[in-house]
This record gives structure tokens, C-alpha cells and sequence, in this order.
């Protein structure tokens, strides 16, 4: 069940009229509802891997119980390793065992032994895992930080992991704020259910007309790369960054509203990303529950920027390696996370990575300054490039595309496959970034006009988009649910 189909807004539906007139009298039936909805949309892809949230949820929940409970540091430190050592064998079976038996197998051929790849198997990839074992692990670190206090309420628990508007792709939310809100009791507010249905319809917006309508244009340029000239192969990793970007954010838009539907705030996880000023500021507005999680658990516990230059740059090159792994068993990832760190690192070493920390480009200003045009056409350069790697299918691929681009600089115009007219799709890109340098200050207020009747022609002109770029012949599942 993807949130850009018909079942989902019907599953919505009544989900949402029994939660608040059937169930609101009782945060406990609440939170029962909460959990066998939750159960019931992530089986509608494959039931049998709801065996792997519970048990994921019984193993962090008994841990966090046995952290908090241990007076002895040592037995606190064995059990977050248990949460940690099974979360982790848990995504490393499904999502990367195929990947190292073939590594392995590589490396023997390297020096003239062959081997046979016996031991692959065919493992399928249960849809959302890198999400909410990352969610479970994070509970049981605060616990030993003694960040928070384990519930003993398993029902409420297990509804916090596998809450069904960030399930699948996020937001990565931690227990201090999600966890809370589940286990106290929630009033319906009208003004926070119409928010979120205006956060549902910009981020269909975004999935729809950016994501979806510029999909058959990247998918062709990369699949035939070794056909087309410089410029178009610029142009179709251009507009794979505005895919992804509408692909996932809208994503995360439709999460962060339809937890809105049930009285649950969310943490926003994207913060117009495309307007960064350096690497470092696209990092803190880019897929943010990720980059805080590595941020909070992986970077501080390593040393952060408390020790040495050289041990900040260290733990900057594992932090994006390991975020780069994170997202998929193949090289192209490592190489991209790699890329990353050597862009960030520059910025860090000039002291230059929390600068733009609390602004955003144009702070005071209807228009920014051409200093800050400069900068962020750099930054999103130096992003779109790394998306070269993030978007082939190998790592070989990856090199020939950036080769392509070196050797034949041409210029040919391209042709839609489908035959439809690219000026449109130019417009479309020009008119989105425009908008969204108007809303750049608050990414929870997509439809913030003063006048009714502005706001109605902005829903009207949303709504016909859709309609416009509607595409029934093309894949609709979101890009984020294969990591």
C-alpha cells in the first residue's frame, strides 16, 4: 500500500473515522487501533515480514527495560550491545549478506581464482527495515544515556515502532518525541487535521508532478547513457536531483500529515535542501532523522568535534561512509558517501559547517543576494554530481556516465521517450523552485496566503497539476523504499 494510491486514501478514511469516533475515548484502544492498523498496511506488501517488526520490538522493548534496571555499567553496555548486534545482524542478513558473498567472490577473481557465488541467496528485502530497526536501536541508546525512561506498556511501544505514516521511509523519529505522544492521550484539533491535509496534498504534489512525471526522463537518460552527448547526460542527473528531492520529500510531507490526522506531531525531515549555501547546510536540511541519527549515536559517541582536527576528519569519513552503506549494497553508495565526505570536509576545516545553522538564503531579503545565488548553485552542483553514483547501477556505470560527460561535451537536445513536449517539463521545474523560494522559511505551511482566494486557485492549480502529469504506465512506489 503506497500513500499514492486509492486504497491508501480509503484505508485513511476509515481509519481516521474510527480512530476519533469509535476509539477517542480511550488512549489505550487508541494505541491497540494504532498498532493492527499499522500491522495491516505494512502487510499489504508481505505479510510474512511482520514477524521481523515484532520480534525487533520485543527484543528493544526487554532491553530497554534491562538497561535502565542494571545498576552495573557493564551489564547496561551488554545489553545495548544486544540491541545493537541484532538490529544490526537483522539489516545486515536481509540487505547485505548478497552483497558481501559477491564482494568476496570478486576479490578471489582479482587474482585469477574463480568462484562460483554458492552461497547467494535470494533474500528479499523487507520493505522499511533500515528505518525502523534504526528507530528501535535509537530507544534503547537513550535509555543508556539516560536520555529517557523505558515504558513498561508493550502495546503503546510496539505502535511507536511501527506507526504506519513513517513505517516505510520515515521520518526516523526518536522515542522522547514520538513515544510520548502515543502513550498520552490525544484531543482532535481541527486546524491541526486541515494542516495536515495541506501537507498531504503538497507532498502528493511533489511525488506526482515533480517525481513521478521527470522518472521516465532520468530512467531512459541512464539506462542509454552511452548514446547521448554532455548535455543531456547533465540534464538527466539534473533532473534525477529534483526527482529524488520530490520523490522523498513529498514522501516525508504526506508521513509528517497524516500524523497530523491522529493528533501526532512529527519531526520535519526535509528543509528546502535545494537552497543550501554549502555542503555542510544541505547535510542539516537534507533527510534530517538520518543525519541527526548518525549525528547523536554514531559522530558524538566517536568524539565529534570535541578531539582533534584529525580525528573530527576521521569520524566525518565514517559517519558518511556508513550513511552511504546505509542506503544500499552496492558500491555506487560507499563511492557516493565518500564523495560527500571530501566535499564537507573543506567546509569543516574552515570552521564554516554551522554558519547557516539558524538562516536560510534570502533571511531578510525577497531576493538573494548574487553571493548566495553563487553559493547555492555550487552546492547543488556538487550534489547533483554525487547523484551520478546514487543513480547507476554500478560502479562502472557510474564512471563511464562521469567519462561520457568529459569526452563528448556536445550539446543535442533531447527528446522526451514518450514524445511529449521538454518545455513543459522545464517550466514545471522553473515554477517549483520559484515556489518554493517563496515558502523557503517554513516547510509546514506549503499553502500560507493571506487571501481565501489565493490559496483556493494554489489548491486549484495543485490539483489540476496532478491531474496534467497523472502517468498510470509508470512505476508510483517511492524511491527511499528499496533502502
Amino acid at each position: 500500500m503506497v500513500f499514492n494510491s486509492l486504497e491508501f486514501f480509503i484505508f485513511l478514511f476509515i481509519v481516521f473515522v474510527l480512530y476519533w469516533f469509535l476509539f477517542k475515548k480511550s488512549v489505550k484502544i487508541q494505541n491497540i487501533f494504532l498498532l493492527v492498523v499499522s500491522y495491516v498496511f505494512y502487510g499489504w506488501w508481505d505479510w510474512r515480514f511482520l514477524s521481523l517488526i515484532i520480534l525487533s520490538t520485543t527484543v528493544d522493548y526487554f532491553v530497554g527495560i534491562m538497561i535502565d534496571s542494571s545498576t552495573n555499567k557493564s551489564k547496561r553496555k551488554q545489553w545495548l550491545w544486544l540491541s545493537v548486534l541484532f538490529n544490526v545482524g537483522l539489516l545486515g542478513f536481509f540487505k547485505y549478506y548478497n552483497f558481501f558473498v559477491d564482494s568476496w567472490v570478486d576479490m578471489f577473481s582479482v587474482f585469477g581464482y574463480e568462484m562460483k557465488s554458492t552461497w547467494t541467496l535470494r533474500v528479499i528485502l523487507p520493505v522499511g527495515i533500515s528505518f525502523y530497526t534504526f528507530q528501535t536501536m535509537s530507544y534503547s541508546f537513550d535509555i543508556y544515556y539516560e536520555k529517557l525512561k523505558p515504558t513498561r506498556d508493550y502495546l503503546s511501544f510496539a505502535a511507536f515502532v511501527s506507526f504506519f505514516p513513517q513505517l516505510v521511509a520515515g521520518p526516523i523519529e526518536r522515542a522522547s518525541n514520538l513515544l510520548s505522544q502515543i502513550t498520552n492521550k490525544r484531543e482532535f484539533s481541527y486546524n491541526q487535521t486541515v494542516s495536515g491535509l495541506k501537507l498531504i496534498l503538497w507532498g502528493l504534489f511533489k511525488k506526482v508532478v515533480v517525481a513521478d512525471a521527470l522518472a521516465p526522463i532520468v530512467d531512459d537518460i541512464f539506462a542509454n547513457y552511452s548514446t547521448y552527448p554532455a548535455s543531456v547526460l547533465i540534464l538527466g542527473v539534473t533532473m534525477f536531483s529534483f526527482q529524488v528531492y520530490g520523490d522523498f520529500s513529498g514522501y516525508s510531507d504526506i508521513a509528517i500529515g497524516t500524523a497530523k490526522l491522529f493528533g501526532i506531531e512529527l519531526k520535519s525531515n526535509f528543509k528546502f535542501p535545494n537552497f543550501s549555501r554549502n555542503v555542510a547546510e544541505y547535510w542539516q536540511r537534507w533527510h534530517v532523522s538520518l543525519s541527526t541519527w548518525f549525528r547523536h549515536y554514531v559522530y558524538i559517541p566517536l568524539g565529534g568535534s570535541r578531539v582533534t582536527k584529525l580525528k573530527s576528519v576521521r569520524n566525518i569519513i565514517i559517519i558518511f561512509l556508513v550513511s552511504g552503506f546505509w542506503h544500499g549494497a552496492n558500491w555506487t553508495f560507499i563511492f557516493w558517501g565518500a564523495f560527500h565526505a571530501l566535499a564537507y570536509i573543506p567546509v569543516f576545516l574552515m570552521g564554516r559547517n554551522t554558519i547557516y545553522k539558524n538562516s536560510v538564503v534570502g533571511e531578510r531579503t525577497m531576493f538573494p543576494s548574487l553571493v548566495e545565488i553563487g553559493q547555492v548553485l555550487l552546492t547543488f552542483s556538487i550534489i547533483t554530481f554525487s547523484r551520478i553514483f546514487f543513480r547507476s547501477e554500478s560502479i562502472t556505470d557510474a564512471f563511464a556516465f562521469i567519462k561520457r560527460i568529459c569526452s563528448n561535451f556536445t550539446y543535442e537536445a533531447y527528446i522526451h521517450p514518450m514524445g511529449y513536449r521538454m518545455i513543459d517539463y522545464y517550466v514545471l521545474i522553473i515554477l517549483f523552485v520559484l515556489y518554493e523560494y517563496r515558502i523557503r522559511k517554513d516547510e509546514r505551511s506549503p499553502f500560507k496566503f493571506k487571501s481565501k482566494l489565493v490559496r483556493f486557485i494554489a489548491y486549484a492549480i495543485v490539483v489540476l497539476g496532478m491531474l496534467l502529469f497523472y502517468d498510470s504506465n509508470i512505476d508510483r512506489s517511492f524511491i527511499y523504499f528499496q533502502f
